[in-house]
């Protein structure tokens, strides 16, 4: 990968950001820690990309994706050195799942369907769009490291 950034640390970018300040305790950045760094690439890129964000910063041991221009919240995967051995389990603590908004119910349909080929597979799929609750029309996915992932669509 070509390097646009020393990495999701470096503040410069933030010191000649306009525009208005963020709201305090709003999300900042996110940052997961991956095994396979061109399969993280591969399944998050493909996500993220269709529910709008742009590729933000890439560096040798990764990338992040960002959402709403310059002061946006970013996505971050990287492979790290100081990675400890051992796989991502969603079911102990620690994270569980992102939930991000996925537009209207036919855009998240359609998300969806297409996500099994790009390494994303269903979770919960005998109660889509409901598993949730029936006050939610939802979908969730994993993907090839364990991640999860809400798409929730608009009421």
């Amino acid at each position: 990968m070509t390097a646009m950034s020393p990495g999701p640390d470096d503040d410069s970018a933030a010191a000649t950001r306009s525009g208005p300040a963020p709201v305090r305790g709003a999300v900042h950045h996110i940052e997961l820690w991956v095994p396979d760094l061109a399969r993280a690439v591969d399944e998050w890129g493909w996500l993220l990309s269709t529910l709008g964000y742009r590729v933000f910063q890439q560096w040798d041991g990764g990338t992040s994706w960002q959402l709403g221009g310059d002061a946006g919240v970013y996505l971050v995967v990287e492979q790290s050195p100081a990675m400890l051995p051992g796989t991502h389990d969603r079911l102990r603590p620690g994270l569980n799942h992102l939930a991000l908004h996925a537009g209207s119910r036919e855009q998240l349909d359609q998300l969806m369907a297409a996500a099994g080929g790009h390494g994303w597979k269903p979770l919960f799929a005998e109660k889509y769009p409901h598993a949730g609750g029936e006050q939610t029309y939802a979908g969730y996915l994993e993907n090839s490291d364990g991640f999860e992932v809400e798409l929730v669509a608009a009421p």
